[in-house]
């Protein structure tokens, strides 16, 4: 997995509306949080993205942007997306190349891994974070590591 200090790797990936979205043109003034989940509508899944949700307007309102990632398809992710109100992009990584790229690997050699990035404005990671069971910590631990970047 990436390590901090490490560029994070650029790429191009569809989103919920099926429109092609570039990661650098994504990143919010002062950078961006991606966090790798399993599965639209698992129990954990949700409460990751919905949690990353209720931090949504703050993060924004300190410059940063925040990006979900998984390997299913644009439809999935729409549903996904709109039955919890999401305000931010849900990217669709079929393939799994991206999630090679950042070196997010399988739980169990057979699940998607759960690992969550926060990306400064110099492209660098300044922030990473594998666990498939501490779900709340991938959010907490990233919005502490952006109220202390921010202010700098």
């Amino acid at each position: 997995m990436l390590k901090v200090g490490e560029v994070a790797p650029d790429f191009v990936l569809p989103d919920q509306n099926g429109e092609s979205q570039v990661f650098y043109k994504m990143k919010g003034s002062k950078g961006a949080v991606l966090f790798f989940y399993p599965k639209d509508g698992t129990p954990g899944c949700t409460a990751q993205s919905c949690s990353f949700r209720d931090n949504y307007q703050e993060l924004k309102n300190l410059g940063v942007e925040i990006i979900g990632i998984s390997t299913n398809s644009p439809d999935p992710h729409k549903q996904f997306a709109t039955q919890h109100s999401l305000p931010f992009a849900l990217l669709s990584d079929e393939s799994g190349e991206v999630r090679k790229k950042y070196g997010v690997k399988k739980t169990l050699g057979i699940l998607p891994g759960r690992a969550t990035f926060v990306v400064g404005l110099d492209g660098k990671i300044i922030f990473s974070f594998s666990s498939q069971l501490e779900i709340q910590k991938h959010v907490d631990e990233a919005v502490k590591v952006i109220k202390d970047y921010a202010q700098k």
